[in-house]
């Protein structure tokens, strides 16, 4: 006996074209009506497939959404036979047979252009079929170094998903050696019903191995053109990578110069099998201006701004100018201002090399010192890959400051330098993930040599419990620092640390925590450690709890850790999400250490890390 084989199309190229029937229910007239009864009966104990059927049902989501006019029912029915159909091949079931009865007509009986009055019930049943596995799988020719996908090996369960995703596997893979016009040309599945077994045959067309062509823009720019390949960086000649070209796009989004940049590859291959890359950008708004408040109980009142200016000079150059106010209101010294100016240009060595110059002036008036200074610097910042980047620069800076050991001047020269890893998903409310920067600043005196380093760590990590958007979200950070090679002393007071405030240990006062001097006074430290725990747990859609525990140390040498006193905070906080950061309120007490007592309150935008 012949075994029944069944020719099916399963999709492995992408649709064209709409449905009819999609188009008559979105056209057409009539109010919603009552629909009394939409049931599902599934041949199967498979909960999961009774599951995938309403999840693809046309019928299910139109009476959720309250769309209930004969007309939109009857129009929903027809696309549930095949919506159906396919979502049961997805779970490897190919003998699918589907029955729609509309007030007990089938549904394809009915005719759209003479609607029915009225729809009271309707009944889907489905007979899914007994499961398929994969026979015979052929997907050639593939790239050196890969196989058939173990997805459509044989025996395997015959999901349709399986085969469109080998496919894609494979295209994929062709492109990343560099045959960009790599496509499925022919596919063939046959059904084996008597057999239960899926028979798969797609033969895929590599085309030629292509190099990269010219950069071609296709949209008008403020940016200039020349200014726009540099930043590209498009390495003309070179074989073709999807790698590449995803570095390409994002270096141009990373100059902050273009609200929109799409990158696309020419249809036909340019002689020598080069394939120009087909750019179309959307600027951004030249100029912005930003404000910022954080409050806290103890600091009082801080307040920021700034001005932007992109594409200063017509080659995406940007110039940021920063104010802020701090300590309004506060019992945390008194007002502390700075003003900084700061213009970035990419591309000066290379696309992934930008060039930096700032200056800027600074008074703080600090609970255990008040200094007054200005500083100039240069630099370059390079982004290794899409996490990994790097600044490095020199500075010139003068200080006057006043402590507990008297009024000094420091002239000093610097070479600040910072690496950084950012692997969070969201800079403002990070869900997963990891952030580490490492600092380290050398530094001399210029009136009287001496000479020290500054280091400093910032590491944070996030873990969502869960898959859910909703879940909760367990948050950690370490924060250290040290002050080597100068005299606690000598050291200029605004380099020192401290602890204790809303950036370290919440539910101790600002900047409580140094070293003890005797007679009541005190400076900074030579060395800082800090440790921060949270529980983020989402309250509904808006609003999230936070429980959390921060600790700080300060010790007089430069050893973190080695000399010096801890102190502790603990509380809760509220959080109200916003489309772009979350709100801020934390209230903390202390619960170690000597430096602080009573409520602290936090208000202010974003995380707390």
């Amino acid at each position: 006996m012949t075994p029944h084989r069944r020719r099916l199309g399963l999709r492995i190229r992408p649709p064209f074209g709409a449905l009819l029937v999609a188009f008559l229910a979105t056209a057409a007239p009539g109010g919603a009506q009552a629909l009394e009864r939409l049931s599902y009966e599934v041949a199967s104990r498979e909960a999961h497939l009774r599951a995938a059927v309403e999840r693809a049902s046309a019928l299910r989501a139109a009476e959720r959404e309250g769309r209930t006019s004969p007309r939109e029912l009857v129009a929903a029915a027809l696309l549930d036979y095949r919506r159906i159909t396919e979502a049961l091949y997805a779970e490897g079931h190919y003998s699918v047979v589907v029955s729609i009865q509309i007030d007990g007509r089938e549904a394809a009986d009915i005719p759209l252009t003479a609607p029915l009055a009225r729809i009271d019930t309707i009944a889907v049943r489905v007979d899914p079929g007994p499961p398929f596995r994969f026979g015979a799988s052929t997907l050639a020719p593939l790239p050196p170094g890969h196989g058939l996908p173990e997805a459509i090996a044989p025996g395997r369960p015959a999901r349709s998903g399986a085969v469109r995703e080998a496919v894609r596997e494979a295209v994929e893979a062709w492109r990343e050696a560099g045959h960009a016009k790599a496509r499925p040309a022919r596919d063939r599945v046959l059904a084996d019903h008597a057999a239960r077994r899926l028979d798969v045959t797609v033969e895929i067309e590599p085309g030629p191995r292509v190099r990269f062509g010219r950069l071609r823009q296709m949209t008008p720019s403020a940016v200039r053109s020349e200014r726009i390949e540099a930043i590209a960086g498009l390495p003309e000649g070179e074989v073709f990578s999807p790698a590449t070209a995803r570095r390409v796009a994002d270096r141009l989004r990373r100059s902050g110069a273009f609200a929109t940049v799409a990158l696309g590859e020419a249809e036909t291959l340019s002689p020598g099998d080069r394939m120009d890359m087909l750019l179309s950008v959307v600027d951004e708004r030249p100029r912005r201006l930003g404000f910022g408040a954080e409050l806290s109980s103890f600091e009082g009142l801080e307040l920021s701004g700034y001005w932007l200016h992109r594409n200063l000079f017509g080659g995406a150059e940007r110039l940021r100018l920063d104010g802020r106010l701090g300590g309004i209101g506060g019992q945390s010294g008194g007002l502390d201002q700075s003003l900084t100016a700061r213009l970035d240009v990419p591309a000066v060595y290379g696309p992934d090399t930008r060039g930096f110059v700032h200056a800027g002036g600074e008074r703080r008036e600090e609970p255990d010192f008040t200094s007054l200074g200005v500083s100039v610097g240069a630099g370059l910042g390079r982004d290794f890959t899409e996490n990994l980047s790097a600044e490095a620069g020199i500075a010139l800076s003068w200080t006057r400051a006043t402590d507990a050991l008297g009024t000094r001047s420091y002239p000093m020269a610097m070479l600040p330098a910072q690496l950084t890893w950012d692997g969070r998903d969201k800079r403002l409310d990070a869900t997963r993930g990891h952030f580490l920067a490492l600092g380290a600043m050398p530094f001399i005196t210029l009136d009287d040599g001496t000479a020290g380093l500054r280091a400093t760590l910032d590491a944070r990590g996030y873990q969502r419990l869960g898959d859910e958007d909703g879940a909760t979200v367990l948050a950690g950070r370490l924060q250290a620092g040290t002050l080597a090679g100068v005299a606690l002393a000598d050291a200029r007071p605004d380099l020192l640390f401290h602890s204790g405030g809303g950036g370290t240990v919440r539910g101790q006062p600002y900047q409580s925590l140094g070293v003890d001097l005797g007679g009541g006074a005190t400076t900074g430290g030579l060395s800082f450690l800090a440790l921060s725990l949270e529980a983020r747990v989402p309250l509904g859609e808006r609003f999230g709890a936070v429980a959390f525990v921060d600790a700080g140390h300060v010790g007089s040498t430069a050893l973190p850790g080695s000399s010096g006193n801890w102190h502790a905070g603990a509380g809760i906080g509220l959080r109200y999400h916003t489309a772009f950061a979350p709100i801020r309120l934390d209230i903390a007490a202390p619960v170690a250490g000597t430096t602080g007592q009573g409520l602290q309150i936090y208000l202010g935008i974003g995380q707390s890390f």
